[in-house]
């Protein structure tokens, strides 16, 4: 993988991390160890809230339980660009991601692998917009005011967090 590629995925990492209006994990200092050895692989979410913020889209992904869409950023990509991207491989659908990062973390997404930055971005959808499922993982509108069993157990706090701030207008929906 080229070193330009990886430079300008870690890049636009950084700079949606610091823009974050959630920051977990230590993540923006993990994000500056990191740094110093041009970290890989990232990861991008897209939390999908239904236009009333009464619902989050969720994927009942392979080997993890109910998770938001995304995945790895590939080399060469942003992480809003691979939001983007997994959004549409796992769903079908083609949203606009709301300006403002979402969220950072630094977890790791499978038991026993070395933590890795993560960053959530928000699109809001119309529910009765047709989905596509990807082979093999189902997708649910996931009432907000309900459990779900989620491989991060903060997940549905930190979703509820951000419905409720775009509920009460502190930021721009568009």
């Amino acid at each position: 993988m080229s070193d330009e590629l990886l430079m300008r995925s870690c890049e636009a990492a950084d700079v949606d991390a610091r823009r974050a209006l959630q920051k977990f994990d230590n993540a923006c200092q993990w994000l500056e160890r990191a740094k110093e050895t041009l970290m890989s692989p990232l990861a991008a979410e897209v939390w999908v809230f239904d236009e009333a913020l009464a619902q989050v889209l969720l994927v009942n992904h392979r080997w993890r339980p109910w998770v938001p869409p995304g995945g790895k950023v590939e080399p060469g990509e942003t992480p809003r660009e691979a939001a983007s991207r997994e959004l549409f491989e796992e769903t079908g659908l083609r949203a606009e991601l709301l300006s403002t990062p979402a969220a950072v973390a630094a977890r790791s997404y499978s038991r026993g692998w070395s933590p890795t930055l993560g960053l959530s971005y928000v699109a809001i959808v119309d529910v009765s917009t047709p989905l596509v499922e990807e082979i093999g993982q189902p997708l649910a509108w996931t009432r907000l005011d309900h459990d779900w069993d989620s491989f991060f157990p903060d997940d549905p706090r930190r979703i509820r967090w951000q419905a409720r701030r775009l509920a009460h207008g502190r930021i721009s929906k568009r």
